[in-house]
């Protein structure tokens, strides 16, 4: 969109908070860049230009905007639509693999050269992968540093930045303050230069923003409602569960505000800060862009209804593809009730133990390395349920199937379909829920065809499937609200 100079110059006259992520503004007068809802008087025409992403504006010398703090932007929804290339790189780079296994890694996981990715990103984001994991770093740098009472040095360390000079550098040249300075500035905006500091150590506190609207009832609800004993629960109005990081795991809490997600992350490593984040957006679909999806949906009279009744419905995701693989199996033709106790057993004699002082979470979800080691003969599952979960638990844990961010979704498709027990249901909503495929869709789900017979749509599979090519590529927020027209209690928010 960064090229169409006229449509940007729209969105920033108007400060149309609909395209913050999806380019920003740099201005040549003053050498800072800004998201298009920045509140100060937009500059003239002739001195702004637009970029594809921040690493592209901080690459040419401008400096982000301290009163739009374009850094904390939504992400791009471009890289929740698309399974391209370009796509799983910046999914993966917001995870924080460059800084963990570097370039080389980054280009290995996505089975392309280093100099291919380098060429593929510069051409469509203005920058490099070093240049977008700097930015990223800067980011989780500047979260740590306002949120945080933690040392400037761990500060560092922790956003992955190889030295210290590097980290105070970088935080100068992007935020034109030094770190110190960011810290008595947030801290002075937040409870005055002389209030107290509530930060808890080790708990890090910060709003995650997203696109308007957000409806929280089917995002929260899907995921209270199906939640494991002992991995997530519902409490105090927050959804909390616990996550397996590269350094160490860590407890997210989330729950919806008027204008953002309220995070608490708990981390025994804040090295594991940017995936934390990154996974818990991925977790609510906070990137995506719910004006461009409604109002495809909504050209459908038949769904019209639905959307405008309550507009902004996301898909409910995961934080590990592989973990809600296992889970789709298990809730494979039972109850939501029957697939928490299956899960729930799982966890307790394989996942790793945690202490929670905060509320009643217990273990981690168990690796596929841990589970390879599982007696079939202990689960309390039909003979070929067995099969279809020992099956796949064994092609996660010796890799010939991969599932993540970086997972090319028709690849992934056909290498699920292909193990014994997965049948379209189960693959789609894998591809869903699991690798966040925008356009997968169910139209063998019980749910989804009592809804469209409601509502007047077809409701054998073949001629549903064929009805839904019109909200293409949205079709898993069309299964959300048909999923909604049921009073099941993954469409409510628990009391």
């Amino acid at each position: 969109m960064h090229t169409d100079t006229e449509r940007c110059v729209r969105a920033v006259r108007s400060k149309d908070a609909r395209f913050d992520g999806w380019f920003f503004t740099a201005v040549l007068t003053t050498g800072i860049y800004c998201r298009p809802s920045c509140p100060a008087v937009p500059p003239k025409a002739e001195n702004m230009t637009f970029y594809p992403s921040a690493a592209a504006c901080q690459q040419a010398g401008f400096r982000a905007c301290k009163r739009c703090r374009p850094d904390t932007s939504p992400g791009s929804p471009e890289w929740n639509a698309r399974a391209d290339s370009v796509a799983r790189a910046m999914r993966l780079i917001q995870d924080g693999v460059v800084d963990r296994e570097g370039v080389p890694g980054l280009a290995v996981r996505l089975g392309y050269s280093a100099r291919q990715i380098e060429r593929q990103l510069l051409a469509e984001l203005g920058a490099g992968p070093l240049a977008l994991a700097r930015a990223q770093r800067a980011q989780t740098a500047r979260l740590l540093i306002e949120t945080t009472a933690l040392p400037m040095a761990e500060v560092a360390f922790a956003a992955g930045f190889a030295s210290i000079r590097a980290f105070n550098d970088t935080v100068r040249e992007v935020f034109a303050l030094s770190p110190s300075e960011l810290r008595t500035r947030a801290a002075r905006a937040t409870h005055g230069s002389r209030g107290p500091d509530p930060r808890t150590p080790g708990v890090t506190a910060l709003r995650l923003p997203y696109r308007a609207p957000l409806n929280p009832d089917n995002l929260f609800g899907h995921l209270a409602a199906t939640a494991v004993p002992g991995v997530e629960e519902w409490r105090d109005g927050a959804y909390r569960r616990t996550l397996t990081l590269p350094y160490g795991h860590g407890i997210a809490a989330l729950a919806p505000r008027p204008d953002h997600i309220a995070c608490r992350l708990s981390l025994t490593d804040p090295r594991d800060l940017t995936l934390a984040i990154s996974s818990c957006r991925r977790l609510l679909d906070l990137d995506a862009d719910p004006v461009a999806v409604d109002e495809q949906l909504r050209a459908d009279p038949l769904l019209a209804p639905l959307v405008d009744k309550a507009p902004g419905r996301r898909v409910p995701r995961s934080v590990d593809a592989a973990e809600f693989a296992v889970r789709a199996v298990l809730g494979q033709q039972v109850s939501t009730a029957a697939a928490r106790t299956h899960a729930a057993r799982l966890v307790t004699a394989h996942g790793v133990p945690v202490d929670d002082p905060e509320g009643g979470l217990t273990h981690l979800f168990p690796t596929p390395g841990a589970l390879a080691a599982l007696d079939p003969g202990a689960l309390a599952l039909p003979r070929s349920r067995r099969t279809t979960l020992t099956t796949l638990v064994a092609a996660l844990a010796d890799g010939s199937l991969t599932l993540g961010p970086d997972s090319d979704w028709d690849r992934a498709r056909a290498r699920l379909a292909a193990l014994p027990g997965f049948g379209p249901w189960t693959v789609d909503v894998i591809a869903m829920r699991g690798l966040g495929d925008p356009d997968a869709f169910l139209p063998t789900d019980l749910g989804v065809r009592r809804a469209a017979r409601g509502l007047g749509l077809p409701s054998t599979p073949a001629a549903l499937t064929s009805r839904a090519a019109a909200w293409r590529p949205w079709r898993a927020y069309a299964v959300q609200y048909l999923w909604a027209t049921d009073d099941h209690a993954i469409n409510h928010l628990p009391a």
